[in-house]
């Protein structure tokens, strides 16, 4: 009975030791001494292909037309591409510590923005289609057929 008490507890520790050295976005938690060893003493997300844009800005908050209050936040200037955007897939924005999850320019995944709905080019390419409300909602850029 002792064995199989310690057995156990032994294989308890080392499943949650395991698991307590990352933090939740599955970067390593630098307070553990075996997480400097691996990494010395810091850590930077590996970055995507494209990077995310230097070119930053901070916005200040501020109301929508429906009433709803967007807090102060930094935001990539834009450049015509999403593709450097801290929304955009594979990206990470350091000021959030946030991954990005909106689709990239072409990809096959920009297809899922606006499903079943005319998509107009705007006179700077920005692509769109009018919700219900008739409202613009942009979406990434797709290629033409």
């Amino acid at each position: 009975m002792n064995k199989l008490f310690l057995t156990l507890a032994i294989m308890l520790t080392v499943a949650f030791s395991a698991n307590a050295q990352y933090k939740k976005d599955g970067t390593p938690d630098m307070r553990y001494s075996q997480n400097k060893q691996t990494y010395g003493n810091s850590y930077s997300n590996p970055s995507s292909s494209y990077g995310t844009n230097s070119d930053i800005r901070y916005q200040n908050g501020y109301i929508k037309d429906n009433g709803t209050y967007v807090e102060p936040h930094y935001k990539t200037n834009t450049n015509n591409t999403n593709l450097d955007n801290f929304s955009t897939k594979d990206n990470y924005n350091p000021y959030n510590g946030n991954s990005g999850s909106r689709a990239k320019d072409y990809s096959n995944y920009a297809y899922n923005y606006g499903s079943g709905q005319q998509i107009h080019t705007g006179s700077r390419g920005g692509q769109y289609y009018i919700n219900s409300i008739g409202n613009k909602t942009y979406v990434p850029k797709r290629n033409g057929w």
